[in-house]
């Protein structure tokens, strides 16, 4: 079943918090191991990634540093912070009631 483009678009700061929650990483790293757990079927574009991590640094749900990496190119390390923690488990009680509620309908519909 091929990705429709807007995939990811309600769940990508959900995705985002939980890789961090693994601890810091940066924007190309976030988006590896997103693509790298659902066995390559969710990608992340630059276009839709950078704006969501600059959001939620907005909303300050994580913070941003910069670093030289093990390459010594400079990258934007982000971490998750603790207002950060509490979103995440708000948005992954959502999901938990989405997701069962979904399935539902499609057992008796």
């Amino acid at each position: 079943m091929p990705r429709q483009p807007d995939t990811l678009q309600g769940t990508l700061d959900l995705l985002i918090l939980k890789t961090l929650q693994r601890g810091p990483n940066h924007g190309f790293g976030i988006s590896l191991h997103i693509q790298s757990v659902s066995d390559g079927s969710l990608i992340v574009e630059e276009g839709s990634l950078y704006p969501a991590l600059h959001r939620l640094e907005r909303d300050k749900v994580i913070k941003g540093e910069w670093q030289t990496t093990e390459n010594g190119r400079r990258a934007r390390a982000y971490r998750i912070t603790k207002a950060g923690l509490k979103r995440l488990s708000e948005a992954e009680q959502s999901w938990d009631v989405l997701a069962r509620s979904v399935a539902k309908v499609l057992r008796y519909v």
